[in-house]
């Protein structure tokens, strides 16, 4: 299979597809990598490094392109690069799957098989190709790295001759990968952490970390969980005591990191404009779901917005702000994948058939007029 990895082009994404570690690996099971010029150095991986590793530079994409029969990416290609890619080619990446009509006609109008890393099913076989959890587990590490980089004092307590510093306070909402990296990370700077989730599961798994649980566990908190382990949308009434919970506990909390997320739907609203007022100036919030209009209102993507001397940090990339780690992640997860993606003799023959590959298909797979 010859692969291509192309500079990414999205604005703000330093992360890179393939790194010399997974490039090493995929030439040894008989692939070849071709590796645009610059490709890394955003993530600290140099052209030299790519080249002793066994891969090909391509001085543009066009150049990278030439020939490839699937493109790894991280975000979607440039309108450009996709048409450079050969008709029949397989294209594998972070979509956005379900706001990307455009995209998925794009590549359907030119015979492009688009599979999307967001669709990897959360089955127990998949786990290493899973980059939803690859990326959400550094982004909530560095969510509360942003935090503590905006409050003004200390996380841990400090007992000084001068005098006592109480520890910080952070409250972390949404207990799912991003938010257990948030507690843990917190824990580890010496914050008193509490958290809250939908899911009841979350329950044993915060106490696990040393935090303290905050929900109401009522009878549709019990049943707030998909088979797939996503949280459901809850009621308006169980809504509203939640929010009645939450507003007397956030008053009093220095630090706040937001997570909640669902598939293909708006952030839910976990930080009312109200809740925002009654903090203390000084606090700070960080909305990790800015990116699909956020847990709290008053957030803007990428911007840190003041209210009343509460800053509110909504980073729309975390994992791009810790560009190395997260892409040797990232491809580690695609490496892990290219087994599913060819035949005999490393041969471009994806199993069409496997569970894995139809989830995460966008386009017609072979034979099919639609999805």
């Amino acid at each position: 299979m010859r692969i291509a990895v192309l500079k990414e082009s999205a604005s703000g994404e330093t992360r890179v597809a393939a790194t010399p570690e997974t490039v090493k690996k995929l030439i040894g099971l008989g692939h070849s990598c071709r590796v645009e010029a610059g490709a890394g150095a955003q993530a600290g991986v140099t052209d030299a490094a790519f080249a002793e590793a066994g891969a090909t530079l391509g001085g543009d994409p066009a150049a990278t392109l030439d020939g490839a029969q699937a493109l790894f990416c991280v975000r979607r290609p440039s309108a450009a690069a996709l048409a450079a890619i050969p008709e029949g080619a397989l294209i594998v990446g972070l979509f956005e799957p379900y706001a990307a009509d455009e995209f998925i006609a794009a590549c359907a109008a030119r015979r492009l098989h688009a599979l999307a890393m967001e669709r990897v099913p959360r089955i127990t076989r998949a786990q290493a190709m899973d980059a939803l959890s690859s990326q959400a587990n550094l982004a909530g590490y560095r969510a509360v790295i942003e935090g503590a980089a905006l409050y003004g004092r200390v996380f841990p307590m400090l007992m000084t001759a001068a005098g006592t510093v109480a520890a910080a306070k952070a409250f972390i909402m949404g207990a799912g990968v991003a938010g257990l990296q948030a507690i843990a990370t917190a824990r580890r700077l010496g914050a008193v952490v509490s958290a809250t989730d939908v899911r009841p599961a979350a329950k044993e798994q915060v106490a696990s970390l040393g935090a303290k649980f905050i929900a109401v566990e009522d009878e549709e908190f019990k049943q707030a969980e998909t088979a797939a382990g996503y949280a459901k949308e809850m009621s308006a009434e169980y809504k509203a005591k939640q929010a009645a919970l939450v507003a007397a506990h956030i008053a009093k909390q220095d630090i706040v990191v937001t997570t909640a997320l669902i598939p293909g739907r708006p952030a839910p609203v976990l930080v009312t404009e109200e809740m925002v007022r009654a903090m203390r100036p000084g606090s700070v919030i960080v909305d990790m779901a800015v990116a699909q209009g956020g847990n709290c209102p008053l957030s803007r993507p990428d911007e840190v917005v003041d209210v009343n001397g509460v800053k509110i940090a909504g980073f729309t990339n975390l994992p791009a702000r810790i560009a190395a780690d997260a892409s040797a992640l990232y491809a580690k997860n695609l490496f892990n994948l290219a087994p599913l993606l060819t035949g005999e003799a490393a041969s471009l023959a994806p199993k069409w058939e496997d569970e894995i590959i139809r989830a995460m298909a966008m386009t017609a797979l072979p034979g099919q007029a639609a999805l």
